[in-house]
């Protein structure tokens, strides 16, 4: 078996965000193209988060059933499935490909994760992080702006894009032999069940921290990338706009490499805190712009570069709490901040939408980025630091 290095997992990274970033614009503007409401796209999604989030809870005991490597295939198939569907161009059927496009990304999300953990030391999880965002930077970069190009130019053209992706990155899995990952058991121990390592997780207060940050900062991508599309097309400023500016923020991932030396610079909490703080500022102004929808784009847009830092950063107190023996358990809830989020903010959009605009939810987002600022403020000042070394 192949042992699998750091270049590996970001490569496997960077070709699944060639599938994730043709369709990251595309799939709010197809659901909404199909049902012309806001309230209602909130509720679809707010039911696709349920199903992915259960189904992601459950990829640990079924990745020890089938093996991971093929649990791993079962996530690019997913893509493919839920391309297909969406060439159909039928609303039910559009609104189904979105939820198996999901539970794709927390397939691989699960196993790549573990795969991770498994064979990257604690001390090289940070510049595995802002490899694998390096390597990503193109395709979310390119891939929200052209994707909504090829919708405007041909409907299905972003689709079957996005599906060569998925076909090279399953091709890419097998010819790197990651195999099944290392496999550390306990003695006279069975497999665990989902509720058996939610308990385990639950009473590790680190790990309930840095899923909550991971969960907040996943919000702001949810509100940047669902509804500041319908937010521009609402107010007459074209269906281009949100994917333009979502590409125009992805090119900070380019500076990954940079941001890591800040990171390693000011501290891992006082980076997390400030990107939340900062961050969470500009989503309030926003919403105070909304009056002007070029500033209130350009406000989130600044927000979001904060986000592109927390995606740096904002998953290591997660990853450096996590012990050796959890790693595929604590992997799965880990990866399940994607489908939480995915069911919080649809939820609060829904209601929020009852009685505000839709740039009422901006001010809601930031005030959530805010207390996960305070939250942060209680993160161990040394997190990410190299431990001394003490010879005898």
């Amino acid at each position: 078996m192949h042992l699998p290095q750091v270049r590996d997992f970001a490569i496997l990274a960077g070709l699944e965000a060639g599938v994730r970033g043709m369709l990251m614009s595309v799939m709010p503007l197809v659901i909404y193209r199909a049902y012309p409401d806001a309230s209602l796209v909130s509720w679809i999604y707010l039911g696709v988060g349920i199903v992915s989030l259960l189904f992601g809870l459950m990829v640990p005991s079924l990745a020890a059933l089938l093996m991971r490597r093929w649990m791993y295939t079962a996530g690019t198939a997913f893509y493919l499935l839920g391309v297909a569907l969406a060439l159909t161009q039928v609303p039910v059927l559009s609104a189904l490909a979105l939820g198996v496009l999901s539970l794709g990304t927390v397939t691989c999300a699960v196993c790549l994760n573990a795969y991770v953990l498994d064979y990257v030391a604690r001390t090289n999880l940070a510049r595995s992080e802002s490899m694998r965002l390096l390597f990503s930077g193109p395709s979310w970069v390119v891939g929200p702006i052209t994707g909504v190009w090829l919708l405007n130019w041909w409907t299905p053209a972003p689709f079957i894009v996005a599906g060569l992706f998925a076909l090279v990155q399953m091709a890419m899995f097998w010819r790197l032999r990651m195999g099944n990952g290392k496999q550390i058991t306990r003695a006279r121990s069975q497999a665990p069940q989902p509720l058996a390592y939610l308990g385990r997780f639950v009473h590790q207060p680190r790990l309930v921290a840095g899923w909550l940050f991971a969960v907040i900062r996943s919000c702001g991508w949810w509100v940047y990338v669902v509804y500041l599309p319908i937010y521009c097309v609402e107010n007459g400023l074209g269906n281009a706009v949100g994917a333009a500016a979502l590409s125009a923020s992805n090119m900070t991932l380019f500076a990954a490499p940079l941001l890591m030396v800040v990171v390693r610079r000011v501290g891992v909490r006082n980076a997390v805190s400030g990107a939340f703080a900062v961050g969470g500022a500009f989503f309030i102004g926003g919403w105070m712009l909304t009056a002007s929808p070029w500033m209130a784009v350009a406000s989130l847009y600044i927000a979001s570069v904060l986000l592109i830092m927390l995606d740096v950063c904002g998953s290591l107190p997660f990853l450096m709490a996590v012990k050796p023996s959890e790693r595929t358990e604590m992997s799965a809830v880990y990866s399940s901040y994607r489908d939480a989020s995915g069911i919080v903010t649809p939820a609060v959009a829904g209601l929020v939408l009852l009685s505000m605009p839709i740039a009422g939810l901006f001010a809601v987002c930031g005030g959530g980025m805010l207390w996960a600022a305070w939250l942060a403020r209680g993160l161990h000042p040394r997190l990410g630091e190299a431990r001394p070394r003490f010879s005898t």
